[in-house]
């Protein structure tokens, strides 16, 4: 059966039509998969804290009882548990949908999204001042990449389909099928061609359509009617947007800093969290708003003026709160919390411009969403996907000029003076260079032994000039492997100018373990294709030796530059035809 799916799927994957169904099969099972999650997270909500039916948790103007600050402590230690198991039956470190389209061409976990699902179900829910929007993403991209491989797909249809799975999740969180499509174009595949634009269209749509049809939309910003913009207002919006990528900075840097911290502690990592959970408890006694991922909070700041001082406070407890979160060991992300953040920061630039220059009359709704996208960008990254969050919430098109026009510039600081957004700074920590969802894993799978030539031509080290001329005739090849004992590389000869050495008596006695090249420089099995490119430039050699290790140094085979260049060729024509949708 499954084969008749599969010869199913090939013919109509000839015409393109195979991962745009597949596409719509994701969409309708992540907008389900969104429903519940939050679905189960309201029901902690409701249940730990007594809120009433409807209500939001980060809505409330004071916690019921001062006994309730301790329900993320409880929740870190429920988190804490999972991590010891976790240890104890030695789990890596689960893989997100970024680094997965990046490295591994679309493979996920099942195991890895549970496990990502399950802890960050347990962090909101119990009021770690984080979102859901990880466990969105690594569920539907989850899902995205075990039907792909179940279906045969092959590496390019599998990374488009894990970006419909992710892209599905957001548009299904907010209402909002082209933020989730730009969301996975932007962040997850890294590239935008029709080839792809289809399928993950189709997978938003769809994933949008079931969750509204199950009710379970997650809080669509609605921010109803927007004054107009007039062009002398633009100055200030971009100055807001070059403002908010300087703070985007700030909160990512301070979020390292917290983790380094807790790091630094005498404390094992399952009680950290239990900490960072009773921090986040006291700060929520001064205020609920900075629980849980804020969606009740930001829609109460968005309907309501308070003086600046107020919301200056909200802006630093939310951040302490989220840092304290993320850096004790709380699983979830910063996609909500810098969008709740941004609408504060704008809020406090309306104030000040009100202060400094009300003649120019900026309004703080306004702002507000401008900040929201601005400092979004930041983090998260993505100008285009929040720039369409902020027309699907408001249908305001004039607002959406200048949101991209702050989005972007918001964007280039961040690049410039920072070069990641959080998720990548994150596998920047642990000691990846990924920059984004680029596929660059073809290039970390072309290896030198998936490359070299193990029929190589050597001969000893102690051999004679006049031996080697003997052995070895002009002719029969250009290049020999100089070997030691246990086979140990001594270096490379050329033939033609061992032959072409003027004949004397005294030099046809000499070792021609004297006469060999490129002693010092050597390939090994696992260098994968840059860094084997970067050895043949250094070395300036046409041919390489490939060794078992750099410390026996015993050769197991030979790689020439031009095989190498060609095969990076091939696999570099194959990724530009994923990316243009050749077949």
């Amino acid at each position: 059966m499954l084969e008749q799916v599969r010869a199913t799927l090939r013919f109509l994957n000839a015409r393109g039509i195979a991962i745009v169904l597949l596409g719509c099969i994701v969409g309708v099972i992540a907008g389900a998969l969104v429903t519940a999650m939050g679905w189960i997270v309201q029901t902690m909500h409701w249940l730990l804290f007594g809120l009433q039916p409807g209500a939001r948790l980060s809505a409330m103007f004071s916690l019921a009882s001062p006994w309730q600050a301790l329900i993320p402590a409880i929740g870190g230690g429920v988190l804490g548990l999972s991590v010891a198991y976790l240890r104890w039956r030695r789990f890596r470190t689960p893989i997100d949908p970024i680094e997965a389209n990046a490295l591994y061409g679309g493979r996920l976990s099942m195991t890895d999204t549970f496990i990502v699902a399950g802890q960050t179900i347990i962090s909101t829910g119990f009021g770690a001042s984080v979102g859901l929007e990880a466990a969105y993403t690594q569920t539907g991209s989850g899902i995205a990449s075990w039907i792909a491989r179940k279906c045969g797909l092959r590496r390019g249809d599998v990374r488009i389909l894990v970006g419909c799975g992710a892209g599905a999740a957001i548009a299904a969180a907010f209402g909002a099928p082209l933020t989730g499509a730009f969301y996975a174009f932007e962040l997850i595949i890294s590239t935008y061609s029709i080839a792809n634009v289809a399928p993950v269209m189709a997978a938003a749509v769809s994933a949008s359509l079931t969750t509204a049809y199950f009710g379970g939309i997650q809080l669509p910003l609605d921010l109803g009617t927007l004054p107009p913009l007039t062009a002398s207002q633009y100055v200030p919006y971009i100055i807001l947007g070059l403002i908010a990528g300087g703070v985007s900075i700030s909160i990512m840097r301070l979020v390292t800093l917290v983790e380094r911290f807790f790091s630094k502690l005498s404390v094992d990592a399952t009680l950290r969290p239990v900490i960072g959970g009773c921090i986040v408890g006291l700060l929520g006694l001064i205020t609920p708003q900075v629980l849980s991922s804020g969606h009740g909070g930001l829609h109460r700041e968005l309907a309501m003026n308070y003086e600046l001082y107020v919301v200056a406070q909200l802006f630093l407890l939310k951040l302490i709160a989220s840092a304290v979160s993320l850096g004790s060991g709380f699983r979830g992300g910063l996609f909500f919390a810098s969008l709740f953040l941004g609408a504060l920061l704008g809020k406090i630039f309306a104030a000040g411009m009100g202060i400094l220059s009300p003649e120019v009359g900026i309004d703080p709704l306004v702002a507000a969403v401008i900040g929201m996208t601005s400092l979004a960008v930041g983090v998260v990254g993505g100008p285009l996907t929040m720039t369409f969050l902020a027309l699907e919430s408001s249908g305001n098109l004039a607002l959406t000029g200048v949101v991209l026009a702050a989005a972007i510039v918001s964007s280039l600081l961040v690049r410039e003076a920072f070069g990641f957004s959080f998720s990548t700074w994150r596998f920047h920590l642990r000691g990846e260079t990924i920059r984004g969802a680029q596929d660059i894993g073809w290039m970390r799978n072309l290896t030198v032994g998936s490359m070299m030539r193990e029929d190589v031509r050597t001969v000893s080290g102690d051999m004679t000039v006049a031996e080697f001329r003997n052995a070895v005739p002009l002719g029969s090849t250009q290049r020999v492997i100089v070997i030691g004992p246990e086979k140990k590389y001594l270096g490379i000869l050329v033939v033609a100018e061992v032959h072409a050495r003027h004949p004397d008596p005294a030099g046809e006695h000499e070792l021609i373990a004297d006469l060999a090249k490129y002693r010092d420089t050597v390939l090994v099995p696992t260098m994968n294709v840059k860094a084997a490119a970067e050895a043949f430039s250094r070395s300036g050699s046409e041919e390489l030796a490939v060794v078992q290790d750099f410390v026996g140094r015993k050769v197991v085979g030979l790689l020439t530059e031009g095989h190498l260049l060609r095969r990076y060729a091939e696999e570099l024509d194959k990724v530009r035809r994923d990316i243009s949708g050749e077949r």
